[in-house]
């Protein structure tokens, strides 16, 4: 008997903890599903963006390389400004040519740092959207579990209309969580390949601004 008692108290403390989860669970599904499509939106913007650049990565290094007073810093700076190449990566250029005074040792150490840390700034830009990839089925599978619990208890009830309800929550989360996952490693996979080629392209140009400033 105490060992029944027990097992029903635990049983239905369990029960309401798991659908206490259902209201947080839905609420997290829709910030993701929102998040994701705002990303989307982004993408394309930036999609467009970079179509209409006109930004020619050979003409660029040919224009840095043919600057024919490499002590000139005037020139190599206007040369990086109407470049069509992201702000904070003519800022670490800039950092280069207005640091030609120290070693060229130093000067390569410091080279290295920024073209890290662009990478890592890079990195934390796809953080968020690689998160909702990975974990929004898994939250999504709980929005769906969660509420079979009710929608099979109703069932044993005969209460169809109960059962329907449920049912909808359940598979209305099941798609949220899928398609919150689906938008946002899209959007993670086309930019983390925008920002490698950017991480490239500043590591060559890097090395350019180096060579002349020797």
């Amino acid at each position: 008997m105490v060992t029944s008692n027990i097992s029903s108290i635990f049983t239905g403390t369990l029960h309401t903890l798991t659908q206490s989860f259902l209201i947080p669970v839905m609420v997290v599904l829709s910030i993701f599903f929102i998040y994701a499509l705002i990303n989307l939106g982004i993408l394309v913007a930036e999609y467009y963006k970079r179509r209409n650049n006109g930004f020619d990565f050979k003409i660029f290094i040919n224009q840095i390389l043919s600057v024919k007073n490499h002590n000139d810093n005037d020139e190599i700076i206007r040369v990086i400004e109407n470049g069509q190449i992201p702000l904070n990566h003519k800022e670490v250029l800039k950092t280069l040519v207005l640091g030609s005074d120290v070693s060229s040792e130093f000067r390569e150490s410091i080279a290295i740092k920024m073209v890290e840390d662009e990478s890592i700034s890079s990195a934390k830009k796809l953080e968020r959207t690689d998160i909702i990839a990975k974990i929004a089925p898994a939250v999504g599978l709980m929005g769906t579990l969660i509420p079979l619990g009710p929608g099979l208890t109703a069932l044993g009830a005969g209460n169809i209309q109960s059962l329907a309800q449920h049912l909808t929550i359940a598979f209305d989360a099941a798609v949220l969580g899928m398609a919150s996952a689906a938008l946002a490693f899209i959007t993670s996979k086309i930019k983390r390949r925008w920002y490698e080629e950017d991480i490239s392209n500043l590591e060559t140009i890097v090395d350019a601004v180096l060579e002349i400033l020797k």
